[in-house]
């Protein structure tokens, strides 16, 4: 099981981070807890300085900036296979 964190405050871009990665997992058969973590306390002891950020299995993928759709496939099928 892949365990998917959004991380950021709930902009526009932290909303279509989470949409992206709920899809990906949904098209592909992930199995996936995909949470968002919006208290920005939590932010620094995550490691992320920039939002929106994707967290995976407990490792920081990406910061302040969206995956491409075939990025996010590739990252979560790397993950899933370790």
């Amino acid at each position: 099981m892949l365990t998917i964190r959004i991380v950021g405050s709930g902009c526009t871009n932290c909303e279509n981070l989470y949409q992206l990665c709920t899809n990906v997992a949904a098209e592909n058969n992930l199995d996936a807890d995909i949470q968002k973590i919006t208290d920005k306390e939590r932010f620094t002891e995550l490691g992320v300085w920039m939002t929106p950020a994707l967290i995976v299995n407990g490792q920081v993928l990406t910061q302040g900036k969206l995956p491409t759709k075939s990025t996010l496939e590739h990252w979560l099928k790397k993950e899933l296979a370790h």
